[in-house]
């Protein structure tokens, strides 16, 4: 399966850049309170990292790094979520999806659910080993595939859906 859909690298001088990396930054502020409204929500179905990957697969990894960053600062600070001692953890899991998630696009041009489901699970296993670096223990990094299973196949087949039909 694979998405005909147009995919663009914007840079950091297009004003498109800023304005898509602040859509995605809303949506990472509106999505979480959504999914966390289901038990273990959050942890189950990462709806930061669903955005994230959308957007810098389907608009490149300047816009998906931007998004990435601010996403969690800019909860922390309204919200107080995510917590002080994961916030950094989080913001390099993502950074890192991003990275590979428009690197990805701008390299292979097309978007396939087997190119995405490559990406979701190169950027979990360098997120996951960045993590590991960051806090000495794995647990966390096991649960995103044992419990966040559902979130990575939403991952997947939600930004394909979004690159395919947006």
């Amino acid at each position: 399966m694979e998405s005909k859909a147009r995919l663009y690298t914007l840079n950091y001088d297009e004003a498109k850049t800023y304005m898509w990396a602040a859509v995605f930054v809303a949506c990472n502020f509106v999505l979480p309170h959504v999914f966390h409204l289901i038990p273990q929500g959050g942890i189950i179905f990462a709806p930061l990292s669903l955005v994230i990957l959308a957007g810098a697969y389907k608009f490149g990894w300047k816009v998906g790094l931007l998004a990435a960053v601010a996403s969690p600062l800019f909860n922390h600070v309204l919200t107080g979520q995510p917590a002080w001692g994961i916030l950094g953890v989080m913001t390099l899991k993502l950074a890192v999806l991003a990275l590979f998630a428009g690197l990805a696009a701008q390299h292979f041009k097309k978007a396939t659910l087997p190119l995405l489901i490559g990406v979701v699970l190169a950027a979990e296993i360098l997120g996951g080993l960045g993590e590991l670096a960051l806090t000495g223990g794995i647990q966390a990094t096991i649960q995103d595939f044992t419990v966040g299973w559902p979130g990575l196949l939403l991952q997947v087949i939600g930004t394909w859906l979004f690159c395919k039909f947006l």
